[in-house]
Formats: C-alpha cells, sequence, structure tokens
C-alpha cells in the first residue's frame, strides 16, 4: 500500500512496485540545473525600457513565486513524505523538494540582480489580501496533516492526505504556477526578459514532473482504496480546485489592476479557468468552467507537455546527462497537439 506510516520493511528499494516514481526520480536527476547558469544582463536592458505597469507585473509575481516554492516544500515535507510507505515515492519527493529549494533560490537570484524594492517585494505575500489568501488557503490543508489527532489508517485521515495534495499538487503547482508561467513567458513572447524566459522555462519542466507524480500518486491511492470513492468525497475534491481558482482569480487582478498591452487580468483569468478544467478531466471530473485557451501559444511551446500526452513527452530544453559526468545536452522538444 502506497499511504501509511513506513516500517523497516518499508525501507528497501527493491522490489520496486511503483516503477513510475522511480522513472520520474531518474528523469528528474537528468533535468537538474542550477539559476546562475543563466545570465541576466540582456534582461536588465530590457527592465530599463518597461513600463511601471510592467516592473509591477513581474515583481508581484517574484513576491508570490519566491515563498511559495518552500511552502510547497514544507507541505510536501510535512504532509506527504511522512504518509507515504514506498521507498522510491520518498526518492522522487527527496529531489523534489530540492528541486523547490533550487526554484526559490532562483527567484531570489532574480530578485538579487533586478533593481527592485526586495523588502516591498518580501512583504507583499504578508500585506497584500489576494497573496495571502493564497498562502491561508495551503496552510489551511498542511495544518491538518501536522495535527495528532491525525490518523491516515482511517478512511477520513486518507482523504485528508488528498486533499493536501490536491491543494498542494493540483492547485498550487498545478494551476496557480502555471498561471504565473504564462505571464512569465508572454514577456519573452513581446521578446523582454527572454533569459529570466528561459529560467522559467526549466522550473515548468520540473513542475510538470511535479505534477506528474501528484496525479500518479492521487490516483494509486484511490485505486488502492477504493472505499474512499464516495458521491461526497468527489464534490469536496472538486471544489478544493474551485476554491483555489477563486484565490488565483482575485490575486490576478492586483497583479494586472490596469492590464499592459495585449495582457490583463481577464486573459490571465481565462487561462486559469482552461487549465483548471484540464486538471479536472485529469481527475476525472467534466469540465466547469468551458472555456478556450486564450493563450494557444502555450499549448505549442511550454503548456503540451502536461496538458497533452502528459505521461510520454519528452519536453526539455536542458538536460543532464548522468552517463557523461555532468555534461549538459540539448534534446529537441517532442511538441504534439
Amino acid at each position: 500500500m502506497l499511504i501509511g506510516k513506513a516500517a523497516p520493511e518499508d525501507t528497501s528499494l527493491h522490489p520496486i512496485k511503483y516503477k513510475w516514481a522511480y522513472d520520474l526520480y531518474m528523469q528528474a536527476v537528468r533535468n537538474t540545473w542550477f539559476p546562475h547558469e543563466i545570465t541576466l544582463k540582456e534582461d536588465l536592458d530590457d527592465w530599463a525600457r518597461m513600463t511601471e505597469d510592467e516592473r509591477h507585473a513581474v515583481e508581484f509575481m517574484l513576491a508570490f513565486f519566491n515563498p511559495a516554492e518552500l511552502i510547497v516544500n514544507r507541505s510536501l515535507a510535512l504532509g506527504v513524505y511522512p504518509y507515504i510507505k514506498s521507498a522510491e515515492c520518498h526518492l522522487y519527493l527527496a529531489k523534489q523538494m530540492w528541486e523547490e529549494a533550487n526554484h526559490c533560490v532562483a527567484f531570489e537570484y532574480v530578485l538579487e540582480t533586478f533593481p527592485v524594492d526586495r523588502e516591498k517585494v518580501f512583504s507583499h505575500h504578508l500585506d497584500v489580501p489576494s497573496m495571502k489568501a493564497k498562502e491561508d488557503y495551503i496552510n489551511h490543508y498542511m495544518r491538518r496533516m501536522t495535527e495528532a489527532s491525525l490518523d491516515v489508517e482511517t478512511v477520513e485521515g486518507k482523504q485528508d492526505f488528498i486533499r493536501n495534495l490536491v491543494a498542494t499538487n493540483i492547485v498550487a503547482e498545478g494551476i496557480w504556477f502555471y498561471s504565473g508561467f504564462m505571464v512569465a513567458l508572454s514577456f519573452r513572447q513581446r521578446k523582454q526578459l527572454r533569459n529570466f524566459g528561459s529560467m522559467i522555462n526549466w522550473v515548468l519542466r520540473d513542475e510538470s514532473l511535479h505534477l506528474k507524480f501528484g496525479m500518479n500518486l492521487i490516483q494509486n491511492i484511490l485505486e488502492e482504496n477504493p472505499e474512499l470513492l464516495t458521491t461526497e468525497f468527489a464534490d469536496n475534491i472538486r471544489n478544493i480546485i474551485i476554491e483555489g481558482v477563486d484565490r488565483e482569480v482575485d490575486y490576478n487582478k492586483d497583479l494586472f489592476p490596469t492590464g499592459i498591452l495585449g495582457l490583463n487580468a481577464d486573459y490571465v483569468n481565462q487561462y486559469v479557468k482552461y487549465v483548471a478544467d484540464r486538471r479536472l478531466e485529469e481527475l476525472g471530473f467534466t469540465k466547469y468552467y468551458n472555456v478556450t485557451n486564450p493563450a494557444k501559444w502555450m499549448s505549442t511551446a511550454t503548456d503540451v507537455y502536461e496538458l497533452v500526452n502528459f505521461f510520454e513527452a519528452q519536453n526539455t530544453s536542458y538536460e543532464v546527462d548522468s552517463h557523461a559526468h555532468g555534461k549538459k545536452k540539448e534534446v529537441v522538444p517532442s511538441v504534439a497537439e
């Protein structure tokens, strides 16, 4: 069984029961990257030419991502890792937690490089209601995982585990983060902040594996515990996702209070709802929002590998060859609609 308190016999990697988790770990190792491998000098030139509204959008986005990566890390450490028995899943979760820390350092690197008011940016996630509401949303589910009364051997405990995983993995990583990625990459579409865009591509590739792992984890737990699949619980999970979208919609209104050329809150929120519908379908629900993708360029440039043929696509622009002593190689993306 996947879920439960790990026992001594669960610490052996062999025999591997959940090969998908081991394969994801090996892929994650090949994907390893470091923030300072990207130079941001050209982006500084772009920054000097950007409007105040454009700079606000970038600063606001960084203000969310910088602590959010560590919030996800904490949720994994306290709310997922301790309740999984599989050694191969523990391998992947250890790498995922390192990646979340690496993402935090990556955004810290950007904040150190761009001429922003760092104290102001650092305080946004505590002072801006829409940003704080997103953190409170995650912490609500994660907090339950640390309560002494939690027992993941019970039906109710297993359901609490899945609620936390849905909030962290499906909503935060699979919807909120993708909203931010689309905004960041839209600047590259405008031929701005192209090196920052390359960094976002690397973060996005990591997050696509995180989402893939979370989806597999949820599906396998439900397969092993069919008693969890009640109508009431299904409705609860669906509502958790819808609430998460509501939090993101409010946040994006603060991200784009006036909008910039070709990009505003309505545009981004349509994309949020489009992605949310895809996540709902991946979990076996019907669409809720029934909107089209307003950012068609995302479907062919970056969004495709976690939304189309998600479990087989090899889409990267950077990969470490683990058999060549860390030598880096380019991998041509496999893009199919």
